[in-house]
């Protein structure tokens, strides 16, 4: 029997009954880590020397799963998918798996992704393109590609993975699967590699919504290594999941979401809209009322130009002690500032350098006004339009995407400017700090697309039980790819 398709709690119930070991397990997860390597180049390193633990009572003891490789990780190469990093091996571990690791969870595999997490395509990765499970030819989106496509692929119930802009969610939807991201602090981000410092998130990929508020309740913790952290001690999100959501508030944008907006929409994009509004009556099913609202169309076209002007200014600030002379292959020069250059020219992947350009360029003093400092008030006015909705309604819903995943070989589906929005308007969970879930929503061009459930702050078990219900109401949980071309 395969083992690595259920759940947590059933396989936890297995182990507990003698039905199977967890040596069985990670000796299952291993095999299929180098099947899902072969199909879709998903990892930057697998763990083949990787035994057995001991089984307790925790529901997470035993089990393998995935890390994403820009977590920190004691004695196992930490690349952060960058040439720049391709030898670095930490002496501490990331706070996010340490709390895992001390639940007895088994690392199998340090998933890829792009680079440094400056990516939305899982294109960039010094280990290759990360592809689809359910068809190769098409892209994972990114950051975390490498761990969407294993968990989809099945080779583990559970990855971690962080998420700047949205790179838990879409790839989620993306590989028809479930990605959570927690409140901002949720989760310690101490040993996460840092991109964005005030967009990134530490979270999770399963197949289940269970799962992942089992992985987030033994992830999360005020830690003081981490400012940012928080006290959610108090918060018990397996334990307190529920379907009964009658009488819950949702609201979805109209600009974004009504395929009215999009005179010249393809084929895809009409079925993926149509998709959504009919699931949007699955929620009136379970009780739930759902609302179009009018959010300044001014506030919505910001969203892409926003997140890259405050994203790259980050990232150019976070990766500047990638200089080569501290830690990573030390580039050649006759003085220091020759041998950075050659490191970073070298090292970086052609989109990290154009992201630190434009990062440079909107920091220098004459630009910061126009450029940062605008990016900066947009994003305050957008988070608080958000903001104005929950006060009467209890989280929003929305699309993933503009359909399903595109073809590694883009060049014919270029986004168009009137969908740019659509495309990235999950960014507005990364800018509110908002508690945000993707679940998958069925099929378009026999590839999955995702629905996405994102709530106020400190919601998160309310966004969970909403995503909780419409999940039970479905018929896509649990699902594993089957490559269909």
């Amino acid at each position: 029997m395969k083992y690595m398709g259920l759940s947590i709690t059933e396989l936890h119930e297995k182990l507990k009954n003698g039905e199977v070991t967890s040596e069985e397990l990670v000796k299952e997860s291993l095999e299929l880590s180098h099947d899902a390597q072969e199909k879709c180049n998903a990892f930057v390193t697998i763990l083949d020397d990787t035994k057995g633990g001991e089984v307790t009572d925790d529901l997470l003891s035993g089990i393998p799963f995935g890390v994403k490789d820009n977590y920190s990780t004691k004695g196992v190469l930490s690349t952060g998918s960058s040439n720049t990093l391709n030898d670095y091996v930490p002496f501490f571990d990331a706070t996010a798996y340490d709390n895992l690791k001390k639940r007895g969870a088994i690392m199998v595999n340090k998933a890829a992704g792009d680079e440094f997490g400056l990516g939305g395509t899982g294109t960039t990765a010094h280990t290759g393109v990360q592809r689809n499970p359910w068809n190769t030819d098409h892209m994972c989106a990114g950051s975390s590609s490498g761990s969407a496509a294993a968990v989809a692929a099945g080779v583990y119930p559970y990855a971690l993975g962080s998420d700047t802009g949205d790179s838990i969610r879409k790839p989620a939807g993306f590989c028809g699967i479930v990605g959570y991201k927690p409140t901002y602090g949720m989760i310690s981000r101490y040993g996460l590699f840092p991109f964005a410092s005030s967009l990134d998130h530490c979270g999770v990929l399963t197949r289940y919504v269970r799962d992942a508020a089992i992985v987030v309740d033994a992830m999360k913790g005020i830690d003081e290594l981490d400012m940012t952290s928080w006290d959610s001690s108090h918060i018990h999100l397996n334990d307190d999941l529920t379907d009964d959501v009658k009488g819950k508030k949702l609201f979805y944008i109209k600009e974004l979401c009504d395929l009215d907006n999009y005179p010249n929409a393809d084929e895809e994009l009409t079925a993926h809209l149509n998709n959504f509004h009919e699931t949007l009556k699955k929620c009136e099913s379970l009780g739930m009322t759902v609302d179009g609202v009018h959010i300044d169309q001014a506030l919505i076209r910001a969203i892409p130009s926003v997140y890259q002007v405050i994203s790259c200014a980050e990232a150019t600030s976070n990766l500047s002690n990638l200089t080569g002379l501290i830690f990573g292959p030390r580039g050649e020069g006759d003085n220091y500032i020759e041998m950075m250059k050659d490191h970073r020219t070298k090292g970086f992947s052609p989109l990290i350098k154009r992201r630190l350009i434009i990062g440079s360029y909107v920091l220098q003093t004459e630009n910061q006004e126009r450029y940062f400092k605008n990016a900066q008030r947009a994003r305050r006015l957008i988070v608080d339009a958000i903001k104005e909705q929950f006060k009467n309604y209890d989280a929003m819903i929305s699309p993933v995407g503009t359909g399903p995943a595109k073809l590694i070989d883009g060049s014919k589906e270029m986004l168009k400017d009137d969908t740019l929005a659509l495309e990235d308007q999950l960014q507005i969970g990364n800018f509110g700090g908002f508690p945000s879930i993707t679940i998958p929503n069925g099929f378009v061009s026999n590839l999955p697309v995702g629905i996405n459930i994102t709530g106020n702050c400190y919601e998160d078990q309310l966004v969970l039980n909403i995503a909780y219900a419409l999940e039970s109401a479905m018929e896509y949980k649990g699902q594993i790819a089957k490559e269909v071309k």
